[in-house]
């Protein structure tokens, strides 16, 4: 671990990250929720980073990995924040790749810092995962407990066992995406799996009626699921990223294809 560099928060916690120094815009993964900057699609991008001469920066969100932070304050809030930052701690324009709940503080900080931004690629992105998704999927019991006692225990597969927070659902309200337009002038990528049963492909079809502003290309790949991680896919997010990368900024058109 001797790679990982650290950026100092105001709080005086730590955001960890990897960096590899190339040309052009620096490419930034935001992973998903309780993932961290090891996953397989991180690392599919650190390689072709350092094969392509990319400048790539991968993190730990607050509270995951070998970042600092109390699991129990964590909140989209905090994950934007922290963001934005590492966008104002790099120079020049920034390609930011966001995977689930990623996705979402990817949009986040695009909106932030527009200015920043040469475009977006998304993969199975969960924009306002905490409302539309997260809470109507718990039991009732679980939903009662969070708002009797302020938490409660949640063991999932894949992700162990986690608390959640009543302020982690109060706070994310004022983050929410779908309740309006998206203002976003750069190119979006989207890409979902058409398998996905964490995030439903047909929650993109949702983003994709409130984006604004500039392209956007929604590929829904077909037996693809949450973790688009085979190596077909994960060929597929690179070159996305790497026409990105090179993609002119341009202004909105009528046509926001979907493809498959």
């Amino acid at each position: 671990m001797s790679d990982v560099q650290t950026l100092q928060r105001p709080d005086g916690e730590t955001l960890a990250y990897k960096a590899v120094k190339g040309d052009g815009p620096t490419v930034i993964w935001i992973g998903g929720f309780r993932s961290d900057m090891e996953g397989t699609k991180a690392l599919a991008l650190d390689a072709a980073a350092r094969e392509r001469g990319w400048s790539y920066v991968r993190y730990d969100h607050f509270a995951h990995g070998v970042s600092s932070g109390d699991w129990k304050q964590a909140t989209i809030g905090r994950w934007r924040e922290d963001a934005v930052a590492l966008i104002d701690s790099l120079e020049g324009p920034v390609v930011p790749v966001g995977s689930s709940m990623g996705g979402w503080v990817a949009l986040l900080a695009t909106l932030a810092r527009p200015e920043r931004v040469k475009g977006v690629v998304l993969v199975n992105p969960a924009q306002d995962f905490t409302e539309k998704l997260m809470w109507p999927g718990l039991a009732d019991h679980e939903r009662q407990a969070i708002l009797r006692e302020g938490e409660t225990v949640i063991t999932e597969e894949g992700l162990g066992s986690y608390v959640l927070t009543r302020r982690m659902f109060e706070e994310a309200r004022d983050w929410l995406l779908l309740d309006g337009r998206i203002d976003i002038t750069a190119p979006v990528h989207v890409l979902q799996g058409r398998a996905d049963d964490v995030v439903p492909w047909r929650h993109q079809v949702e983003l994709a009626e409130r984006l604004t502003g500039g392209d956007l290309r929604l590929d829904l790949i077909e037996g693809g699921d949450h973790r688009l991680s085979s190596p077909a896919e994960l060929e597929r997010l690179v070159e996305a990223v790497e026409a990105m990368r090179g993609c002119p900024r341009t202004a909105a058109t009528a046509d926001q294809p979907i493809t498959e």
